[in-house]
């Protein structure tokens, strides 16, 4: 079977559209088309059902679905380990990053690593780091160094590297910042701005309110935490935010939290496919990160 039309088949699965999968694969819709057309001819039957511009796997798609991840997998894995026998560090590493660790803890790394492996071609990707389990699961990535999930995932192997600590902060002029402590029952009378609420740090949060039974307020949701600071800064809401993020602008509320609830806290490293082979430059970029982790 061609795995140039099971590429293109995975594409429009993934993207659920013809033309967003030729986007992808920097291919024609036509060229797309004519990919799966091959495709249901090898198979002797159709693989999608179209209903106007919507796209659906039928019952034969649903069944050349897993198979055909695995055969991707299986040719991709064989390429790696061949290329991998040279011991060379060099080609594509395609890793993904959220915006806040791309921009605050992977600079030196990044620059340490190109100016060890210049023959390595990166393919940085700013994701949500839940969207990041996601693309690793399709095989679209190698590497994420991202927030960790609280909960295992499966054939996903997850290394912390950094103890990341989170502040309820607010404007130096918001009510808050001039009490001396805050219960979090006083934290739910003002409104917030968060993540979203897919987000592992927005679960963090609302774990701590539904442990008191209290109503969490959000003014606004965005997954860039400078703009979360940004809108904390002048006044529209209280924040939570990583400690290392606090400046003149913010002040850091001293919140009191009840029984045995620790202060709120993330994990950052990252994660790979436990069931995949990496490739030496995914290998090279794993020691180096590993160089960089917290000493506790």
């Amino acid at each position: 079977m061609d795995t140039t039309n099971l590429t293109a088949f995975l594409a429009i699965v993934d993207t659920g559209s013809f033309s967003e999968a030729g986007e992808k694969l920097f291919l024609t819709q036509p060229a797309v088309s004519k990919r799966i057309a091959a495709l249901e001819e090898q198979l002797g039957c159709s693989v999608f059902d179209r209903i106007g511009r919507q796209v659906t796997l039928n019952e034969a798609g649903k069944v050349l679905l897993p198979r055909a991840r695995r055969m991707m997998e299986l040719v991709h894995d064989t390429k790696l380990e061949i290329i991998n026998l040279s011991g060379e560090v060099k080609g594509p590493l395609s890793i993904a990053t959220s915006h806040h660790i791309g921009l605050r803890r992977l600079p030196g790394i990044l620059k340490n690593f190109t100016r060890a492996f210049p023959e390595v071609k990166l393919d940085i990707r700013f994701v949500d780091s839940e969207a990041s389990y996601e693309m690793l699961s399709r095989g679209e990535i190698e590497l994420g160094i991202i927030t960790l999930s609280p909960e295992n995932q499966p054939a996903i192997h997850s290394e912390k590297l950094w103890h990341d600590p989170l502040g309820f902060m607010a404007a130096k002029d918001h009510p808050l910042t001039k009490l001396k402590n805050v219960s979090t029952e006083q934290l739910s009378q003002y409104q917030a701005v968060l993540p979203g609420r897919n987000t592992f740090t927005y679960q963090v949060v609302q774990h701590l309110f539904d442990q008191e039974g209290l109503k969490l307020q959000t003014a606004m949701s965005t997954n860039y935490l400078e703009t979360l600071r940004m809108l904390a800064a002048i006044g529209l809401a209280w924040c939570i935010l990583p400690l290392t993020m606090q400046d003149n602008d913010l002040g850091i509320l001293n919140v009191k939290l009840k029984g045995t609830v620790t202060p709120p806290s993330r994990e950052l490293g990252y994660i790979l496919h436990s069931k995949r082979t990496l490739s030496n430059a995914a290998s090279a970029f794993v020691e180096l990160l590993q160089q960089h982790k917290d000493d506790a």
